[in-house]
């Protein structure tokens, strides 16, 4: 059991599942509030859970031990992820949270494309047919016909 809770996999399954959650949950949430506002709301809400993580687990971390490089690129991450619930919330307002969430997760296809362009990663033949299929996935789930 040990050996699961450190496996990347685990954990990004979980992310996974935790992200439909969120899709369903924000969907019915969003019913009768402004988008922006459900998103304060949601930003609020992991505020306060991961600082109480933080603090029960002792692995709060001194700021000034974090490097300026760190910062620069957790803030700028940090408006990246604002910027993408901003515009998820304000999409599952408008459309169907099935049609919605597929088209959100092109973000795997970006991340395989900026990861290659920006960070050197290195995918095989079979990872880019991945990466193809899971675009193709989204379009198919996402258009009405």
């Amino acid at each position: 059991m040990r050996s699961v809770l450190l496996s990347w996999q685990f954990w990004a399954l979980l992310s996974a599942s935790f992200a439909a959650l969120t899709a369903v949950f924000a969907k019915v949430g969003i019913e009768n509030v402004n988008s922006d506002s459900a998103t304060f709301i949601r930003t609020c809400v992991i505020l306060c859970a991961l600082g109480a993580i933080l603090v029960a687990t002792g692995q709060w971390q001194p700021l000034e031990s974090i490097s300026g490089r760190s910062y620069v690129f957790l803030v700028l991450s940090g408006l990246a992820t604002g910027a993408s619930w901003i515009c998820y919330f304000r999409a599952l307002k408008l459309g169907d949270a099935a049609r919605v969430a597929p088209i959100d997760k092109l973000s795997v296809v970006l991340v395989a494309l900026f990861g290659v362009t920006f960070l050197g990663e290195r995918l095989s033949l079979s990872n880019w047919l991945g990466v193809g299929f899971i675009a193709a996935g989204a379009v198919f789930v996402a258009y009405r016909g």
